[in-house]
């Protein structure tokens, strides 16, 4: 590992990019009392959880300030590429044995007691869990972004929603019409801007998950897309990058060129439109000290409990039915992959969990000889 990647301080770092997103969530909602009027609630609810996690830090314990929930393994549509299918996450047959809303509830509330800020509820499709989502509004001091297909925005969840601004959708779309259609399915582009102009109609704050390609990457950074999106009101926009989980897909993953247009856009962004919130993901990981994921910065709670390093990563060691979240994180396959390296070798592109799943699969089977 080199000096400047010893010297990082992890959580330094995401604190300080809590920050940043609350301070320009604010700007962002400025003329929505409602949503200013959470926003800054929660601004300090952040603080407190900040000192938390410093505190913990401290006395000698890392606590990640994100995380990262699929609550379900079912979906409705079949978007290509979908790495959740690819892994047999998400699959068409009935789900069992998920975790219910009541221990879902039990593991909000630890990463509450945590100084856990921010748990992205994803899937599968999350709304098709809304006793996991009822859970997720009791809540208040934690924001949940719900990475959803958009396609479930019915008056009852638009209610929800209103009365529980710590519920934020995150609506997934690839670009204008032809290309959000053929990745995602016939007649999905127009159902989800006519659901973007319910939420803004009825003055929800609501953001977009944007998963970049070498394919669209231009047109989801352009000028007209975006004041698409802002003029519908959508207030942040998340820039996910495709992460090849079939070697038939390699092509579509951004290489190291694709990354810095997204960065020079991104930072050009920030300048000029500054209505919305910009987020990539995983974004620079040099500028981060190598992968976040395994507790570093987040980890992954699958449908069933397991705990993994991130959703492109499905292998667990551990199962929150069972043990706390404080225990999970002292995993032997997270501490393995934060102690050996693995997390900041060098990759070609989208995941490092992924293209090195070989070595991950090797270090799981080590711990469940030793456990």
């Amino acid at each position: 590992m080199s000096e400047k990647s010893e010297e990082f301080n992890i959580q330094e770092y995401m604190s300080k990019g809590i920050e940043h997103i609350v301070s320009d969530a604010l700007k962002a909602t400025a003329k929505n009392p409602r949503e200013t009027a959470f926003m800054l609630k929660f601004a300090a609810a952040s603080r407190s959880a900040s000192k938390k996690r410093k505190k913990a830090e401290k006395s000698g314990e890392h606590i990640p300030p994100f995380l990262i929930a699929s609550i379900t393994s079912k979906c409705n549509l079949h978007c290509a590429g979908c790495y959740s299918r690819c892994n047999n996450a998400t699959v068409d047959s009935k789900p069992v044995s998920q975790l219910s809303g009541e221990e879902w509830l039990r593991i909000f509330d630890e990463a509450d007691e945590l100084g856990i800020s921010f748990i992205l509820l994803a899937g599968g499709e999350p709304m098709l869990r809304r006793d996991v989502i009822e859970s997720a509004a009791k809540k208040p001091n934690i924001l949940f972004p719900i990475f959803t297909n958009g396609t479930f925005l019915g008056a009852q969840y638009l209610d929800l929603f209103d009365k529980n601004r710590n519920l934020l959708p995150i609506i997934s779309i690839e670009g204008e019409r032809e290309t959000t259609d053929t990745r995602r399915g016939n007649g999905i582009y127009d159902l989800l801007i006519s659901n973007m102009d319910a939420l803004y109609q009825r003055g929800i704050v609501f953001g977009s998950s944007v998963t970049v390609t070498t394919e669209n990457i231009r047109e989801v950074t352009s000028d007209a897309f975006l004041q698409g999106l802002s003029g519908r009101g959508c207030k942040a926009v998340i820039f996910v990058e495709f992460v090849p989980v079939t070697e038939e897909s390699k092509e579509l993953a951004p290489g190291e060129s694709e990354r810095e247009y997204l960065r020079e856009a991104i930072a050009r962004l920030r300048g000029e439109r500054p209505e919305m919130v910009y987020i990539s993901f995983p974004g620079d990981e040099k500028s981060t000290g190598g992968c976040v994921a395994a507790g570093r910065g987040f980890f992954h709670i699958n449908s069933h409990g397991g705990a993994e390093p991130c959703p492109f990563s499905p292998y667990s060691d551990v199962n929150v039915r069972t043990t706390s979240l404080r225990e999970a994180m002292r995993s032997p396959l997270f501490t393995a992959l934060r102690e050996g390296g693995l997390l900041n070798d060098d990759h070609e592109g989208g995941c490092v969990l992924y293209e090195k799943r070989r070595l991950v699969e090797n270090l799981i089977s080590q711990t469940n000889k030793n456990a």
